[in-house]
């Protein structure tokens, strides 16, 4: 259940829009949107989603709706749009005019503040799942609110320690899918060896396993190494000796129904998810990396359009696109929709 805050203070939850109604039946009930930083493309990328799927889809949009139709108006003569006058919107106004490209606190702070109210629209039921917008970090930051990124806020809203960053992609030939857990996220580099323990290991391969398991009971797992040639024996680091490799032996034996590899040589251990995006043969189920960069490189190489965030651990489902909020074509009409719409189609099929 998501907590309510301090009315007096800049994380303070909103109520959500009394019109929104759940119906009866689970599935039926819409997918909420939280539109972004209002200077990015979250809505443009969104609008240009819906305006492939059919109208019986339900959607409830979640930020400014003044913003959001002089956007609609503005991109509608470059672009084939929904009309957001179509869709049930939360409005959550903003305190004054946004600029295309340009963000600080005050669009950091309405990006906050609209996805606390979705949040709180799927955790009192009267949404099936979220759909997050892309938000700028250093907006955040610049307004008060302090986190790596929105898994966090949404962790903490739910209050749930732990949540994690699965990255999704249907193979365009087949039905395979392309599926990277990240164990560790937005930390530096230099952070991630401190970071990564025998503890969070398993847990991340115990979410994965379960993740992996609505599509085949019996799911191969293939885990990165951490250092170049995962270690080549302890010659180029000690870790994958010391206690990577001891801790998934000792998984290994608990889970004998997977057929779990590693630790691997990062900079080989995706050629097979390649070839089998391209259809030649089929990939492993799922991939365990150690560290944010180490996974989104060959996702994002193989699946940049198709891939989807869905984090893992809350008491509900979410999804988002897997780019970021490019402000340098903001306001355009240029932005691709592809990953918007492959996350709203997750949500449905996942929610």
């Amino acid at each position: 259940m998501i907590s309510s805050m301090d009315p007096s203070n800049s994380n303070r939850s909103i109520r959500p829009h009394p019109e929104v109604i759940p119906p009866s039946k689970p599935s039926d009930r819409p997918i909420a949107i939280s539109l972004g930083d209002p200077a990015g493309i979250g809505a443009e990328v969104t609008l240009a989603a819906l305006a492939h799927e059919p109208r019986s889809s339900p959607v409830v949009l979640v930020g400014c709706r003044r913003w959001l139709e002089d956007t609609y108006l503005r991109l509608r003569p470059l672009r084939p749009l929904r009309d957001p006058a179509d869709c049930a919107i939360v409005d959550v106004p903003l305190s004054r005019p946004v600029e295309a490209g340009r963000s600080g606190a005050h669009e950091g702070d309405a990006s906050f503040q609209w996805l606390t109210a979705a949040a709180e629209l799927v955790d009192q039921g009267r949404c099936q799942a979220l759909v997050t917008a892309p938000i700028a970090k250093a907006s955040w930051h610049a307004a008060g609110h302090r986190y790596p990124g929105q898994t966090e806020r949404l962790a903490e809203l739910a209050g749930v320690e732990n949540a994690s960053m699965l990255f999704t992609a249907r193979a365009p030939g087949g039905p395979w899918r392309l599926n990277t857990l990240l164990a560790t996220t937005h930390i530096p580099l230099a952070a991630v060896p401190q970071q990564l323990s025998p503890q969070l290991l398993r847990r991340q391969l115990d979410a994965l396993l379960a993740f992996c398991q609505r599509f085949s009971q019996q799911p191969r797992l293939v885990v990165a190494g951490l250092n170049p040639h995962a270690g080549e024996g302890g010659t180029l680091g000690r870790e994958e000796v010391d206690w990577l490799g001891p801790c998934l032996e000792l998984w290994r034996s608990e889970h004998p129904e997977v057929n779990v590899e590693g630790p691997m040589p990062p900079d080989t251990c995706w050629l097979e998810a390649a070839a089998a995006w391209r259809g030649a043969g089929a990939g492993a189920d799922g991939y365990l990396a150690l560290y944010h960069d180490q996974g989104l490189i060959p996702v994002k190489l193989l699946a940049f359009d198709a891939a989807v965030n869905t984090t893992l651990g809350l008491p509900f489902l979410r999804t988002s696109p897997d780019h970021g909020t490019a402000f340098a074509i903001a306001g355009q009409g240029l932005a691709r929709e592809q990953s918007m719409a492959a996350a709203l189609d997750t949500a449905r099929q996942l929610g």
